[in-house]
């Protein structure tokens, strides 16, 4: 059976080690999801930071990983001189964050990454949003018939209908996510094919150096 896995970082991740209490090791994850699964793709949503790079998303997919790094590497170079304290130091965050993620796409994870938009509050204060919920939806709509199986790590109940849909076209579907963060109708829907990912902690997790 062809599977695939699709991954919905905000969801699973949210709030990084600290909300899920350990570090993920995302070689292991990969690799255990090839072991168990027998995974052919796994397809990470995220969003990014991407500071002014040139990124056109009517074009594009997916915001290119290793450009947009030589991108900040480049403006932490020219222009860090210029920049106060707090603005450096949020943009090396950032670039760290993309050398993440261009690891993540040397393990064998194909990324769908989008910008974060910065929307200004009532209070002034500025909020970033990166919701992928609407491109991991499409994906899997888009990608229906090349898989029989796919594994969802996302506990959102937003994708109950494109997951209810896949169920009843025969598709078997696998959730993969924190338990507490599950919707109660992803679980019901699941069944027995609901597993917590809480208790992989000793197989995924990351090993202190």
């Amino acid at each position: 059976m062809r599977t695939f896995v699709f991954i919905d970082a905000s969801n699973l991740f949210y709030g990084g080690e600290k909300s899920l209490g350990w570090k993920i090791d995302y070689q292991k994850l990969l690799t255990y999801l090839k072991g168990k699964y027998q995974i052919s793709r796994a397809l990470y949503f995220g969003g990014v930071e991407i500071h002014n790079f040139d990124f056109n998303y009517l074009e594009n997919e997916t915001v290119p990983i290793e450009s947009l790094k030589k991108y900040l590497t480049g403006l932490i170079k020219e222009r860090g001189n210029e920049m106060n304290d707090a603005m450096l130091l949020l943009l090396n965050r950032h670039l760290q964050r993309v050398h993440f993620y261009a690891k993540l796409e040397k393990f064998g994870y194909e990324l769908c990454l989008k910008p974060v938009k910065l929307f200004e509050q009532d209070d002034g204060a500025t909020k970033r949003k990166a919701n992928c919920d609407v491109d991991m939806a499409f994906y899997l709509m888009k990608e229906k018939d090349d898989f029989d199986k796919v594994v969802v790590l996302s506990g959102d109940g937003d994708f109950l209908p494109v997951l209810k849909y896949l169920k009843n076209q025969g598709k078997e579907v696998i959730i993969l996510a924190r338990g507490p963060r599950t919707a109660r109708e992803i679980r019901q829907l699941a069944g027995s094919n609901f597993r917590d990912f809480e208790y992989l902690k000793y197989r995924l997790m990351m090993e202190k150096k």
